[in-house]
This record gives C-alpha cells, sequence and structure tokens, in this order.
C-alpha cells in the first residue's frame, strides 16, 4: 500500500488505526517544520491564564468579592502555587484584599482594585460594542453547518474562540429572533440547540470571496509561505489551479478535499487568535463535514496551514491571520483583555521591586553586607537590574496569546 512504500516499518496502512492513535503518532510522523514566530504566538502566560480565571471568579460574584479561603480552595484547579493570599499580593494593581464588608466573619477577602474594575469595564464595553460582529459570527457559523444548527453544549466548548461571552445565548438571541432561535427536539438538557431561522446570503460569504472583492480578483487561496519553500509552492498551485474555489457555504459536488480546505479557513478566519484546537475541531466533524483524518489532511496544506503539537495539544493555525508572531488584525476584544496584561506586569514588578528592597534590608540588618556609602552607585545597579528584568519579562509575555480558556 501507498503507506508501506512511504516507511515500510509500519505494516498497517496509518488510516486503519484508530483516530486517537492518528493524533498521537500519526501527527509526530507528518509533522510539519516548526515556525519558530508561530510557536511563539502560540506560547501561555501562566500567570495571566490564573489571574483570567480569577477574574471570571470574581465577576461571577454578585458583589465582585470573595473570602481568600475560597481562593485556597481552588488552587489547584487554577494551578496557583502556594498560598492564594501570596499570589494576590503578586498582583497589586489588579487585586486589593480587605476585611469581610458586612462585618460578620474575620475572613479576609479579597475583589478587585480601582484601576482593574476600570479594565473589567473597558472590556465589557468592548464585548458590548462587538456585538454585531459576535451576531455575525454565530449567523456564519449556523450557516456553515449542514442541518444549520449547533448544539450548545458542543458550541459552549468553542465560544471562547469565537469571542462568545459565557451569556451569548442571552445577549444575542432575544435581539435578533429574526435570525435565531432556541430548541430542543428530544428534551434533554444536553440537546438544547441554536437555529438559524432564515437563510441571509450576506452571512453566506466567506473571507476568501471577501477578499477576492476587494482585491478584483476571482477567489482563490493564497500561500503564506516564503518563496524559498520551492516544494510546498508547487504543490499550492496544483491544488489552487485543479478546479475553481468551492465556498464551504455551498454544497459540494465536485472537489472533497478543496471544500473541507475552504471549511477550516473559513472557520478559522472566525475565531479570535485565528487558531483552533484540532481535537475540538474533531467534535464538529458531522455539522461542518469534516473527514475522519481532518489532521493529515492540514498537514498536506502548509501553505495554508501551520499544525503545531505545543504542549501535546494539537492547534491549527491560520498562516495568513499572522505577521511573525502578532496578529494581522485585532479584535477590540483582545486589545481590552491585552490592558489586562499590561497591569499585571506592571504589579508583578512593584511587587518584585518590594521584595528586592525587604531582602536587601534583611541583610544588611544580619550584617552580610555593608551599608553603601554611595546611594548613587546602588541607585543605578537598582535600575540596571530593572531594565534587564523589564525586558525579560516583557519579552515573556507581550510575545505570548491567550489560552483557549
Amino acid at each position: 500500500m501507498a503507506w508501506a512504500c512511504i516507511n515500510p516499518s509500519f505494516p498497517k496502512p496509518l488510516f486503519s488505526l484508530p483516530l486517537h492513535h492518528h493524533l498521537r503518532r500519526g501527527m509526530a510522523l507528518w509533522s510539519m517544520k516548526k515556525d519558530p514566530s508561530l510557536e511563539r504566538a502560540l506560547s501561555r502566560n501562566r500567570r495571566w491564564i490564573v489571574n483570567n480565571q480569577i477574574k471570571h471568579l470574581l465577576l461571577r460574584s454578585p458583589t465582585r468579592s470573595l473570602p481568600v479561603k475560597f481562593l485556597q480552595k481552588k488552587y489547584k484547579t487554577l494551578d496557583m502555587r502556594g498560598s492564594a493570599l501570596n499570589w494576590l499580593h503578586k498582583y497589586p494593581c489588579c487585586f486589593q484584599t480587605f476585611p469581610d464588608p458586612t462585618g460578620e466573619t474575620e475572613d479576609l477577602f479579597f475583589g478587585f482594585t480601582k484601576r482593574m474594575e476600570e479594565l473589567v469595564a473597558g472590556e465589557d464595553a468592548a464585548i458590548e460594542a462587538s456585538e454585531p460582529d459576535m451576531v455575525m459570527r454565530l449567523g456564519k457559523l449556523l450557516s456553515l453547518s449542514r442541518d444549520r444548527r449547533l448544539n450548545v453544549a458542543k458550541l459552549n466548548v468553542l465560544k471562547r474562540n469565537f469571542g462568545f461571552p459565557d451569556d451569548y445565548l442571552f445577549r444575542l438571541v432575544p435581539k435578533r429572533p429574526d435570525l435565531f432561535r432556541v430548541i430542543n427536539r428530544y428534551g434533554r438538557r444536553n440537546t438544547m440547540e441554536i437555529e438559524l431561522v432564515k437563510w441571509d446570503p450576506q452571512l453566506a460569504t466567506s473571507a476568501v470571496e471577501v477578499s477576492a472583492i476587494k482585491n478584483g480578483w476571482e477567489p482563490h487561496f493564497t500561500c503564506s509561505l516564503p518563496s524559498s519553500w520551492m516544494q510546498s509552492h508547487k504543490r499550492f498551485e496544483e491544488f489552487n489551479s485543479r478546479s475553481p474555489y468551492i465556498s464551504p457555504y455551498v454544497s459540494n459536488q465536485m472537489d472533497d478535499e478543496k471544500h473541507t480546505v475552504a471549511m477550516v479557513h473559513e472557520l478559522l478566519s472566525l475565531t479570535l487568535w485565528k487558531k483552533l484546537s484540532i481535537l475540538k475541531l474533531e467534535h464538529f466533524k458531522r455539522e461542518f463535514g469534516l473527514p475522519e483524518q481532518l489532521n493529515r489532511l492540514l498537514l498536506h496544506h502548509p501553505c495554508i496551514f501551520y499544525v503545531s503539537n505545543r504542549y501535546k495539544i494539537y492547534t491549527v493555525m491560520l498562516r495568513e491571520g499572522y505577521n511573525g508572531s502578532d496578529l494581522v488584525e485585532k479584535d477590540p476584544v483582545i486589545v481590552a483583555k491585552e490592558k489586562l496584561g499590561e497591569l499585571m506586569q506592571e504589579g508583578l514588578h512593584e511587587y518584585n521591586q518590594r521584595r528586592k528592597v525587604l531582602n536587601l534590608e534583611k541583610k544588611r540588618k544580619r550584617g552580610e553586607i555593608e551599608l553603601r556609602k554611595n546611594s548613587q552607585e546602588e541607585t543605578n545597579d537598582v535600575a540596571a537590574l530593572e531594565l534587564v528584568e523589564r525586558r525579560e519579562e516583557r519579552e515573556r509575555f507581550y510575545k505570548a496569546l491567550f489560552d483557549d480558556r
């Protein structure tokens, strides 16, 4: 068989193996040359993830305050290390602690600082302003699905990717009864679905077609690899020219592969970060008509997609959505979220500086170091240390796009 010719050490063809086996071993065998810039774009900032989860915990509280001991109970779930109180103290610009506001207990509580409250309000305003875009994205997703409806529980798995807040059903559906409705054909909680009420031709225009209209050319895929990748470019040109572009919004009767590539391209175009977990995408095989071996197909199109297994999570990225490790276009919601990172960085720097001063003072009291007479020399040393730390911390942080969560 063809696979035996490629790798005779494997007696069975790859497609005869179970999907989970294929994901674990097949993607390692059919690996894609690593792109350092896109790998950096997939980098996680653990601190941002934890603080974002703490933010959501506070937002779910009516008073926007919680006992510190409540947070301590969740430290394993949140991947915090050590004391919850120490973690909060590391980010004085984001969180503050105070006694029980009701005075009923002696428990220590925590909440947002004034500056953090302003950022949260700014993010809420960005989400509010992006409601028309959310309606468009939800309408497009439903238009792409075979039955013009999607299971709510399954869609919730990807809601962050598409920029939907927790309350997107209550926020969007009642305002657009002409476009959406919630149904439950089987009466169970996990069978609730959101359905497209009517077909809207304006929603059924793909990102490739929009780009073609804007540039005045026929719809086609573009290659985002350098010209030095000659073999990839040659295969891409053959794929691109063998048949016309097939919109993912229409039923395909000609080229299944081209239709699948168009479908994944459109789904990635609708996400905020132009990336999706392949395993999560696999949950929608029936709804979007995706093949069993989707990952293998994606690896055959390196000009359009980048597949990574960073953190042992297989992720597909849309190459044209990135310039180096930065998004070409940033949604206003992403910009609002990045401000949280800037405030977090500022608070962590402030905390580290206070710790340095305290440690220095302790060493002086123990006689481990002599008090410098030249205060200007000490100031210069501290300033140099600050510059190095600030550069290292910014390098780690600003190149990190946020996790799916």
